[in-house]
């Protein structure tokens, strides 16, 4: 069975959030388990692409209303990623050094599908699944479905992953012209509340709709920015399935990036030397637990409550808190300004370093999560692999894999995303970290469990064989 994979990102690629963690990583398992699956999405103007040898193996045009534009299919050579990947050069819109955050973004997206299915139709052999991720792909099951040009891909199995529901790319009908030609009186197929929606496009013209966790798929149907009765209504066709983290990247006893690699024999020692490193670094107490924060400084994510928690927190409990993320200017500029009321206490790196998450992962005692929406999260997921308490929020994906310790389980978990919850949570954090034996034997617990693509790439594994079998 071949499975194409249609993403905006790709780590490492191109890595924005989850999405470029996730199709990054399945397609490795999903390999591994005998299923051929490439992987598609833009050529972008960065160090990591550039260096990759490739051979162009499709030219072709495409047209946006009146506009024509030139595009090719890179093929990579190199066999590190465990899959095949191809690339769509498109100078003008694609070939950008960021994935999103442009004027024309909606050119931009519609302009890499219809180049993913011009290049599909030149193709002998086709894929025997197409599987789109998230607004940036929905339009393909539509045009599969609808447009004449792609009538002869009709018979092959359309898959829409939702990865954040919140974001949907709608766009204006006066741009209705950049859609080849279909018969007008599906046109309803593309409308939203009066606009064309690509999510929800998707959603209606998918023959499958997946969300990265259970518990979101249930969450959709109540909360889902608009698109609630719409999800309710395809209830049918939608199933909740847990992503997965990679392990090998994700390997505290080999990954390249921390300061001391350690396994469950050696975690003690191992971790202490990575929270050694970060309160050199940084300016902490040692003795202290360490919090920390890693994670796009955004409304869904909770950032904006992180100043008033931090002095909540800093004002009654001895603790360290450590910040890693960006966003929100007015929550970064609050941040910053921390660093002068608690110099010793608190310390912020505002941006994004891979290597620093990973060190935070491994050194921090716990890690924060008071997220509003959570898919699925996999920051829980990293820390838990490497023995760092999450405290989180029962939401999402984070309901599915963060089991209370109060309810026998490993984490710490709160129900509403405000201040004193949060703080609460800290609280409780610090009284379990004082209890040395019963906190040192939950992280050897934690590090073993397995929060692998196996599990997930096998559910994939079965819902592309359903799908390819006869309706």
């Amino acid at each position: 069975m071949r499975v194409l994979h249609a993403s905006l990102e790709c780590y490492p690629l191109a890595k924005v959030g989850g999405l470029g963690d996730v199709v990054g990583s399945l397609p490795k398992y999903l390999t591994d388990l005998g299923c051929i699956t490439d992987v598609i999405l833009p050529f972008y103007d960065n160090e990591k692409v550039h260096h990759l040898e490739y051979e162009e193996i499709f030219t072709g045009s495409l047209s946006l209303g009146e506009n024509s534009f030139d595009f090719s299919i890179r093929k990579l050579l190199s066999t590190e990623f465990g899959f095949q990947i191809y690339l769509v050069y498109q100078k003008e819109l694609l070939y950008r050094p960021d994935v999103y955050s442009y004027e024309d973004d909606t050119e931009r997206f519609v302009a890499f599908q219809l180049a993913v299915l011009n290049w599909v139709l030149s193709e002998e052999i086709k894929p025997d699944i197409i599987h789109c991720h998230d607004h940036h792909t929905g339009v393909i099951p539509f045009l599969v479905s609808q447009v004449d040009t792609f009538q002869s891909l009709i018979d092959i199995p359309t898959i829409l992953t939702i990865h954040n529901a919140q974001y949907q790319g709608q766009f204006s009908y006066d741009k209705l012209d950049y859609i080849p030609q279909f018969d007008l009186h599906n046109i309803g197929l593309l409308d939203w509340d009066h606009c064309i929606n690509p999510l929800a496009t998707g959603i209606k013209c998918a023959w499958t709709v997946t969300t990265v966790s259970p518990s979101y798929m249930e969450e959709l149907q109540h909360q889902a920015n608009g698109l609630e009765g719409l999800l309710t209504h395809e209830k049918a066709k939608c199933i909740g399935i847990l992503n997965g983290i990679d392990h090998d990247t994700w390997d505290p006893e080999k990954d390249p990036m921390v300061i001391e690699n350690y396994g469950v024999k050696n975690i003690v020692s191992g971790r202490k030397a990575n929270k050694k490193w970060l309160c050199e670094e940084y300016g902490f107490n040692i003795e202290k637990p360490l919090f920390a924060f890693i994670g796009r400084l955004v409304y869904e994510k909770g950032a904006d409550l992180l100043p008033d928690i931090i002095t909540e927190a800093l004002h009654h409990l001895d603790v360290n808190i450590l910040i890693l993320g960006s966003g929100n200017a007015e929550v970064e500029l609050k941040l910053k300004e921390l660093k002068e009321t608690f110099p010793n206490s608190y310390n912020t790196y505002i941006g994004y370093d891979e290597k620093l998450s990973h060190i935070i992962y491994a050194g921090a005692d716990f890690l924060l999560m008071p997220s509003r929406v959570e898919p699925c999260g996999l920051n829980q997921m990293y820390a838990l692999r490497y023995g760092s308490i999450p405290i989180v929020r029962r939401t999402g994906g984070l309901k599915d894999t963060v089991i209370d310790i109060g309810d026998g389980g490993f984490g710490i978990c709160h129900d509403k995303v405000n201040v004193q919850d949060v703080y609460n949570s800290i609280k409780r954090g610090v009284e379990f970290y004082n209890d040395q034996k019963y906190y040192r034997k939950t992280q050897k617990e934690i590090i073993k469990i397995d929060h692998s693509w196996n599990n997930s790439a096998k559910q994939y594994i079965e819902l592309y064989k359903s799908l390819k079998q006869p309706q």
